[in-house]
């Protein structure tokens, strides 16, 4: 027995392994794909070697591997339980009395090791290579691109220089009617170069732009700086050939990346909680400045000292509170000059506090940003087993192997996924939610939904049938299906239209007598719905009465009477009472109020509906007895059969 448990755990690991091999480079493809469209814009034309971009592309790939796990766990699950129910292995495995739950042990297992995976790659790994990476990015932004001066336009990428070019020849690399602006040395000293042909071409170092221009003219201005007049002097120069040599960096130099060591993404966890304990005292610092320089300028306390005391007191000093008489005492020099003091002082003031709390802010935010990227080390991880517990379970319900449908599935929830998580992290950040909640909310989204499908899935529940779903929107909603009673091939036994008829006048006297007894078109009490103490069977009784009889009179051979028959309304019997049988859970529905006031309105609907109804009855009984006694003439229904 225990052979074949373990001969089966590496059956299903196989079958799992192979598809996850495939399904997670896929992922990872599509990812690097997906990162790489974002900065395709610093890549192209920088004529970056092909060890630069191999580099670029390794150091993003081990940054997207955890991004990529969750996706491929989830792809590989989904198609391996499909594949195993469409080929009825799963069936198999139930029917030889091994549960779902250890079927997929030795899976869970391992996907629990990939979660401590793309733990260790977050925590050790991905922050050297994302520090590598970003590394990398800027110096592909500051590279500067191929020379490839376009026709018509002046080209400015060259420091110093505006390069002009009337017409080029694509295939020879020769450029017809030149013209060079050289500023390198100043406005004032400007060199201005004119050729009817040249060329171009790099050094081989690429740190040099090397010119052949023909036939052309030099302009050079002579002015120093002890000349002043207007007049400025220059020099011409007509050549024949002239060779220009000028500096142009277009190789790729790797930068310092220490300016991106305060990246939080570039930290393993421990890193970032100290980072997260300097940033914290650092703005506690700046408010602590903040609040004593407003403590001892704008709101400081004026303290009065015992002489001061002893001087007002003897009428030597004068406390005013009126500073509106003050100011008016002043000249008008003296007021001009308070207030351009006191705006003065205020400006400073303002400056000084806005200052101050951009700082704040930019701390706060720099600490939320720590924070959110050291929770989701931990939640990116989780995903792993979450996408797991979805997958298998919905693989095994759907049993559809293959590409088709467990793609489409994998897409739609892992879109799910990833707008919650962008979503409530980027609120999260900004400081309008609860950091915790914002970086775990997808967590706590999927997590019951990947328990609800392995319950299901364990119980052989089925999840996706249509009709549950409808049939339970119609209760919601109160919608009904209508009777449809057809005329029988076949009829083994006539109706007894005799008690038939007296059964339809007892019917139409218990409609009669619940509409007399219950207002059912007024709108009911609050309290009476939410505190019934159990369901009334008066309706069910009716239901039940009514539903025998039309069952009795479809084996009906007249047409009218089995046209009639399709007017009875299918009735509701408890839903005009309370929203359910259960006393304590209407009493939490009534005092839950938006669920309260849904139900309420819903059973005054259905009071009004049942109060139609029940009149609906009586009406076509009553028709139904006319035609009986019209049919029936031989019978004399009207009469009491005792």
């Amino acid at each position: 027995m225990k052979l074949r448990i373990k001969k089966l755990d590496l059956f299903i690991l196989k079958s799992f392994l192979l598809l996850f091999s495939g399904t997670f480079f896929i992922c990872l493809f599509i990812f690097m794909m997906q990162f790489l469209w974002r900065y395709v814009d610093e890549l192209v034309g920088k004529g970056l070697e092909i060890g630069v971009l191999a580099q670029f592309f390794f150091y993003s790939g081990i940054t997207l591997i955890p991004l990529s796990l969750p996706l491929a766990i989830l792809l590989a699950a989904l198609m391996t339980f499909g594949n195993f129910g469409e080929r009825y292995e799963l069936l198999s495995m139930k029917a030889a009395g091994i549960p779902l739950l250890r079927i997929i042990r030795p899976l869970v297992l391992f996907c629990l090791f990939l979660s401590l995976t793309s733990f260790y790659f977050q925590n050790v790994i991905a922050p050297k290579a994302q520090m590598k990476l970003w590394t990398l990015l800027v110096s592909m932004k500051q590279t500067s691109p191929e020379l490839d001066i376009p026709e018509g336009v002046f080209y400015t990428d060259i420091d110093g220089y505006n390069i002009y070019v009337k017409q080029k020849d694509r295939k020879t690399g020769i450029m017809k009617d030149v013209l060079i602006y050289n500023f390198s040395d100043g406005f004032e000293n400007a060199h201005i170069i004119w050729a009817t042909e040249g060329s171009m071409e790099m050094t081989e170092d690429k740190k040099y732009l090397y010119l052949h221009l023909y036939n052309g003219e030099q302009f050079e201005n002579l002015k120093s700086q002890t000349i002043s007049s207007n007049n400025v002097p220059y020099r011409r120069e007509t050549f024949r050939e002239k060779h220009i040599m000028i500096e142009f960096d277009g190789g790729f130099n790797m930068v310092d990346g220490g300016f991106l060591s305060d990246r939080s993404d570039s930290k393993n966890m421990i890193e970032i909680s100290q980072s997260i304990d300097s940033l914290s005292a650092r703005a506690d610092s700046i408010g602590r400045s903040m609040y004593t320089d407003i403590k001892n300028t704008t709101y400081r306390e004026y303290k009065v000292t015992e002489a001061d005391s002893l001087q007002i007191a003897h009428g030597h000093f004068i406390v005013a509170n009126d500073y509106d008489s003050l100011f008016n005492a002043f000249t008008l020099a003296e007021k001009e000059k308070a207030l351009r003091f006191s705006a003065e002082r205020i400006s400073i003031l303002a400056d000084d506090w806005k200052l101050k709390s951009i700082q704040i802010s930019d701390t706060d935010k720099k600490i939320r940003q720590h924070e959110t990227d050291w929770h989701k080390k931990i939640t990116l991880s989780l995903s792993c087993l979450i996408f797991f517990f979805i997958g298998a379970p919905l693989g095994a319900i759907i049993r559809k192997g293959g590409l088709g449908l467990p793609v489409v599935i994998s897409v739609i929830i892992f879109v799910l996924y990833y707008i919650i998580d962008s979503g409530s992290t980027r609120v999260a950040r900004s400081g309008e939610m609860n950091m915790v909640l914002g970086v775990w909310m997808s967590t706590f989204v999927l997590a019951p939904i990947g328990a609800f499908f392995t319950y299901k899935s364990n119980k052989d529940s089925v999840v996706f049938n249509i009709e549950v779903y409808i049939n339970f929107f119609r209760w919601l909603l109160g919608l009904r299906p209508s009777r449809h009673v057809v005329k029988k091939e076949v009829i083994i036994k006539d109706p007894d239209y005799t008690r038939i008829y007296n059964d339809f006048t007892d019917l139409s006297n218990r409609c009669q007598t619940y509409l007399d007894s219950h207002r059912l078109g007024s709108a009911p009490n609050y309290y009476q719905i939410f505190t019934n103490d159990g369901p009334s069977n008066a309706i069910a009784e009716i239901s039940d009465k009514m539903e025998g009889l039309l069952e009795e009179l479809s084996n009906s051979k007249d047409g009218p009477i089995l046209n009639n028959l399709n007017n009875y309304p299918i009735l509701s019997t408890q839903a005009h009472k309370s929203p359910s049988d259960y006393r304590w859970l209407n009493i939490l529905s009534g005092i839950f109020i938006p669920a309260g006031l849904f139900f309420y309105f819903r059973i005054w609907m259905f009071s009004k509906r049942l109060e139609k109804d029940l009149k609906q009855i009586i009406k076509t009984n009553n028709i139904i007895q006319e035609r009986i006694k019209i049919e029936s003439a031989d019978i004399k229904p009207w009469k009491n059969s005792n």
